[in-house]
């Protein structure tokens, strides 16, 4: 399965009305660098494209519009045909924040809602089979070299978190054909990895209980959990949860940062020792 194939999770995206105070918080917790889109800063909007620490191609963007609705933080995932995805997925239960809306030549996006409230975006690429062929060729490559040495401060998950997981699992499955397989390593918590069509998961689905919160977001590989959460409740964000750490070592937190938007930050598992 390809970066680019449909169902895949490969960008996620900042709505804002004030991009500058995105900058300022994520740059200085995360080291983020920023540069403006041309070509999808268009009616009004600034499409800002994000870069990890050092990488040259981007991973999410900042959507700056003084009009925009609401703050949000969302996943965007691949569609074929965002169109007819909107209308199949409304079928399904989801609604529609802003419906199937081409960018120039470059995009189609739909921002959506799930049946249970969490926000995410549906993203075609409408350049030329070249062009598309060049940028999947890019993300896939940079994917490779985030896994072989991940980067501090790039996006390197999601993860759903859900109050009611059969309802949650029906919907994925049947809206992107996503596969959920218990984590046996998450020290009993209710975790299931996820997998979107590689052979490896890319996110996770938390089950919180009827207790818990519902939420869609992406998470962000540090290298010091605790410290970077520290530093962010510094910056004006609050601490959802956290940190807490699993048997294999992995350690994760649950933000929500100055501006309402969730995220999550984790460190990679310890490598277990040789006898």
């Amino acid at each position: 399965m390809g970066f680019m194939d449909p169902g895949n999770v490969v960008w996620f995206e900042i709505s804002t009305a004030d991009d500058q105070a995105v900058k300022d918080f994520y740059g200085a917790l995360l080291g983020w660098g920023f540069a403006v889109d041309p070509d999808s800063s268009v009616g009004g909007v600034t499409y800002t494209r994000i870069m990890a620490p050092g990488m040259a191609f981007p991973m999410g963007a900042i959507y700056d519009n003084a009009y925009s609705p609401e703050e949000a933080l969302n996943v965007s995932i691949v569609s074929a045909d965002v169109a007819a995805d909107q209308e199949r997925l409304e079928k399904l239960g989801a609604r529609v924040i802003v419906p199937a809306t081409r960018v120039s030549d470059v995009t189609t996006f739909a921002r959506m809602a799930d049946p249970r409230g969490n926000v995410f975006s549906l993203f075609q690429n409408n350049q030329t089979p070249e062009r598309l062929k060049e940028f999947a060729e890019q993300g896939q490559e940079q994917m490779k070299e985030m896994v072989g040495k991940p980067v501090p401060g790039s996006y390197a998950w999601f993860e759903v978190g859900t109050t009611d997981a059969e309802a949650t699992r029906d919907f994925y499955g049947k809206a992107f054909g996503w596969r959920f397989v218990f984590d046996d390593t998450a020290g009993g918590k209710r975790y299931h990895n996820v997998f979107t069509g590689n052979q490896w998961p890319s996110g996770g689905m938390y089950d919180l209980g009827a207790d818990g919160v519902d939420y869609l977001m992406p998470d962000f590989l540090v290298s010091d959990v605790p410290a970077v959460t520290t530093k962010a409740a510094e910056l004006g964000a609050a601490v959802e949860f956290g940190p807490d750490t699993n048997p294999d070592g992995l350690v994760y937190s649950r933000i929500i940062d100055p501006r309402g938007n969730r995220f999550g930050l984790f460190s990679a598992p310890t490598a277990p020792q040789a006898d």
